[in-house]
């Protein structure tokens, strides 16, 4: 794919590498704990993110920053495997973000990460016809001053934002106005509100940033979002998860794959949903993106968590 060609979707965002370590149960203080395996896989929520919808049949397009490890090198082989068109700035004698990610028996993680300043990508490296040449753009801000150009190039083409926050970084009061679908972790819409209950707060942050649709993301309680008409929820599916590192992303990924099909909405948030568990079945972020007829195949036949909303 030639740089600069039309694309479905660009990323503007993070890229890890996630050293995977299964234990029995997380370790208490003190404890010495054995490990069944360590396992180096690549991650990140929007280069994660990238991969899935390339996977799906779209053509995408990644910004972001590494080091000059070998870590570096595994990215770039990723992208290229995956038919990602990748835009990967380096920083020199910096290594690429880390993650070392404790998995328990339940699937659950734990999470220790690191990332260099120099990492930070800048509104300076971004080109405008990487975004304008889209048909959305996908974010998770934590390099806000870039996230923000970005956005802000997107809202001129008329390009919906996407976004995926799990973390209120340093300037996203600058970004916020210009995200049209805002899918956050659980307590991001209660921190930017000062309403607990989400039947409150994702009404009252779309009001206050007039957004096309906000969301939570509840891991096994499924999402509920709020698109300034009504609620719409949908439950989490049932399946065996051995991590579910990545989940979030791979959720994303199925949000965004639905939203260029123009699904109704329900549609789109039961198939992120269906993504992301299928993922959960797999070692790492990317541990099983699975294709479309297997996603639609849980989605006709697959138990479900019970409702909470």
């Amino acid at each position: 794919m030639s740089a600069n060609s039309k694309v479905d979707v660009v990323g503007v965002g993070l890229n890890a590498t996630d050293t995977l370590i299964p234990v029995h149960q997380f370790p208490a203080a003190g404890s010495k704990v054995e490990f069944r395996s360590a396992n180096v896989l690549p991650g990140g929520q929007v280069a994660t993110a990238m991969v899935a919808c390339q996977s799906w049949g779209l053509r995408t397009r990644y910004v972001g920053k590494i080091g000059d490890d070998l870590a570096a090198t595994l990215h770039r082989s990723e992208f290229a495997n995956h038919g990602v068109e990748a835009h990967l700035f380096t920083a020199q004698g910096c290594p690429s973000q880390q993650a070392f990610i404790l998995v328990d028996d339940a699937g659950e993680r734990t999470v220790l990460w690191k990332r260099d300043d120099r990492l930070a990508l800048q509104p300076s490296d971004l080109d405008q016809n990487w975004i304008r040449e889209a048909r959305a753009l996908h974010l998770d801000g934590h390099d806000t001053a870039a996230a923000t150009t970005a956005a802000t190039w997107a809202r001129e083409a008329g390009i919906p934002v996407v976004a995926d926050l799990d973390e209120l970084y340093p300037g996203v009061d600058s970004l916020l106005p210009l995200i049209d679908y805002l899918i956050t972790s659980r307590d991001i819409p209660g921190r930017i509100s000062g309403e607990s209950d989400l039947r409150k707060s994702l009404p009252a942050v779309r009001a206050k940033y007039n957004a096309r649709l906000t969301a939570a993301t509840l891991g096994p309680e499924g999402v509920l979002a709020y698109d300034g008409a009504q609620f719409h929820y949908a439950p989490a599916f049932r399946i065996e998860a051995v991590d579910t590192t990545g989940a979030g992303d791979i959720f994303h990924a199925g949000f965004i794959y639905g939203l260029l099909q123009a699904w109704p909405l329900p549609r789109q948030l039961e198939f992120a949903c269906a993504a992301a568990a299928l993922n959960c079945t797999g070692i790492g972020a990317r541990g099983h993106i699975a294709p479309l007829p297997e996603i639609e195949r849980l989605i006709a036949t697959g138990p479900r968590h019970p409702s909470v909303f």
